[in-house]
């Protein structure tokens, strides 16, 4: 009997990959003098039931956020994207431009979530525009599409984060349209709770999706991702590239296994 595949996830850097399992990280960057190299460890847990519907998702995806210090820790080298100049002064921008869209008072609230929502993808965008941040987010999804179906994965991969965005912006101005129905003196905490619960309900969603992938609302939800994944968000990547994608996924599965570098 073949061994069960493990749930593994993943994030591209600048200049490598992080892949995250169950319990365990590892993270490979090409250094440069061309080296590879590889730090791994333990995954930070939070202790949330995996049958808890709304609380689930964000622990998940919080739990893969607490890898980001450790692997600063252990690997010193990791260039993770967010770092750039241009990225922190888009990042600001965008900010700036959600909130001033945030309270216009020529927009509902539902469409200011929507158009928040999308001016909150550009600093992804600028992210991914130069250095091979790309091209290594393909190299990440081909090694563990590889691992999960076998050869022939490409460069988009139906667990991708950009899938979240469609449900996300859905919820978002599902949540604030509620949000706005209530009393005046009620509207900042009913605010705050809707944005809680709209990002628990896109977790939520999105599990879903990649349980049924294969239905037509899963792939109309699905269809914003896969725009930016094939557009955008991912590149063709070098030999060299998926050399070092395997070599985080390699270091993860024996790190799931009990050993860490």
């Amino acid at each position: 009997m073949a061994a069960k595949k493990l749930r593994l996830g993943g994030m591209a850097l600048a200049n490598g990959v992080l892949v995250h399992g169950p319990t365990s990280w590892a993270c490979a960057v090409r250094t440069p003098r061309g080296d590879v190299k590889v730090a791994s460890g333990e995954k930070p847990r939070i202790d949330v039931s995996p049958d808890l519907p709304f609380l689930r998702g964000p622990a998940r995806l919080l739990e893969a956020m607490l890898v980001l210090p450790r692997v600063r820790r252990e690997l010193p080298e990791a260039r993770f994207a967010f770092e750039r100049k241009n990225v922190l002064a888009t990042m600001a921008a965008a900010g700036v431009a959600a909130r001033a869209v945030r309270e216009s008072r020529r927009l509902s609230p539902a469409v200011q979530e929507l158009v928040g929502g999308v001016i909150a993808l550009a600093p992804a965008l600028v992210a991914l525009r130069g250095g091979e941040l790309a091209q290594y987010h393909g190299a990440e999804h081909i090694s563990i599409g590889t691992y999960e179906h076998g050869e022939g994965a490409t460069k988009e991969h139906e667990r991708c984060g950009s899938h979240l965005v469609g449900p996300l912006i859905l919820a978002s101005a599902a949540g604030a349209g509620l949000a706005a129905r209530v009393p005046d003196r009620f509207r900042r905490p009913a605010s705050l709770v809707a944005s809680l619960g709209s990002f628990a309900v896109a977790t939520e969603v999105f599990g879903w999706m990649t349980r049924h992938p294969e239905t037509p609302l899963a792939r109309l939800l699905a269809w914003p991702g896969t725009e930016l994944q094939v557009r955008f968000a991912t590149e063709d990547p070098s030999p060299e590239q998926v050399e070092v994608a395997q070599a985080a996924l390699d270091a993860c599965l024996e790190a799931e296994q009990g050993g860490h570098r």
